[in-house]
């Protein structure tokens, strides 16, 4: 896989930043801590980090559009930098899997979430790679209320292990590929 851009999904400004839904903004926080690239920039409504890892230069994006409207900020930064969708890796949160798990994946479909939902209707595929990284559906609780909630304490330290085991397999990816990383990563996180 030739890796170039990873796109976490958020939602900008401290009322968001440790909610469920910043799972994507949190793996690129990590991966930053990591690389230590150089201060991000504006482009194309996207904080964009220009990093070296794995002897290949990497952009790591956070959408600064809210979570709802990352397609416009993902297509400029596809057009801007001219690379396919493949080339592209997606990583967000999911109410479909049970907290901690991860999921890579090729290619599919939104899932439900509304961020991935605008990324295929901006660049009118579905045809990208993606990490989606489980946080459980709730049980008597508003779906939105529980997505922009804060994590509870007890949720934290599983989802942390996971946030570092997303970043773990990013990095992996760029050497390794896809498909070993799937077989390597997919599956719930141990702590």
């Amino acid at each position: 896989m030739d890796l170039r851009l990873v796109v976490g999904l958020g939602n900008p400004g401290e009322r968001y930043a440790m909610t469920r839904h910043n799972l994507g903004f949190r793996v690129i926080d990590e991966l930053i801590g990591r690389l230590d690239p150089p201060s991000p920039i504006l482009q194309d409504e996207a904080l964009v980090y220009k990093a070296d890892a794995a002897d290949r230069s990497l952009l790591l994006a956070k959408p600064m559009t809210y979570m709802n409207a990352s397609g416009r900020a993902v297509k400029g930064l596809l057009e801007r930098y001219e690379l396919s969708p493949q080339k592209m890796l997606v990583v967000f949160d999911d109410v479909n899997l049970d907290p901690g798990v991860l999921r890579i994946r090729a290619r599919g479909s939104d899932g439900g979430h509304n961020g991935v939902r605008s990324i295929i209707k901006s660049i009118k595929t579905r045809d990208f790679p993606r990490l989606r990284i489980g946080i459980g559906r709730p049980e008597g609780m508003d779906l939105i209320d529980y997505v922009l909630g804060e994590i509870k304490p007890q949720e934290a330290e599983i989802l942390t292990a996971a946030i570092k085991r997303a970043a773990d397999a990013v990095l992996f990816m760029l050497t390794d590929g896809i498909e070993r990383a799937m077989s390597k990563f997919n599956g719930p996180v141990m702590i």
